[in-house]
């Protein structure tokens, strides 16, 4: 699958599961972490959980398994590395607090392609 559309399928389970302020962030030139960041906030823990298990869902059924996943349990950032892309999970806290769409201003913004 390629990347791109891999991006698509995650941030498309993101607003599926009613994820909030949905951002894809292109990389590609800027780090060597990773190509794409796909970041967006849920309001509660278990939305939270909730929108990561249907990312993992969504990306399983594609044959692909995230790298790792780390928060899961706090459920306040949960990260999911996909190798070439990083889904990053915030509660409106920490999202406002880490901001890393400020940090990654110089990344391009993806559209999320409705389907």
């Amino acid at each position: 699958m390629e990347i791109l559309q891999l991006t698509q399928t995650i941030a498309k389970a993101i607003d599926d599961k009613k994820g909030e302020d949905i951002k894809i962030l292109d990389l590609q030139g800027l780090t060597e972490i990773a190509d794409f960041f796909v970041i967006a906030s849920g309001n509660t823990q278990s939305h939270l959980k909730s929108i990561c298990d249907f990312i993992d869902e969504k990306t399983k059924e594609k044959g692909i398994n995230p790298i790792s996943t780390q928060g899961y349990d706090e459920a306040i950032w949960i990260v999911m590395d996909y190798g070439d892309i990083v889904v990053h999970l915030f509660n409106p806290e920490s999202r406002e607090y880490y901001q890393l769409e400020k940090f990654w201003r110089n990344a391009k913004n993806i559209e999320l392609m409705s389907s």
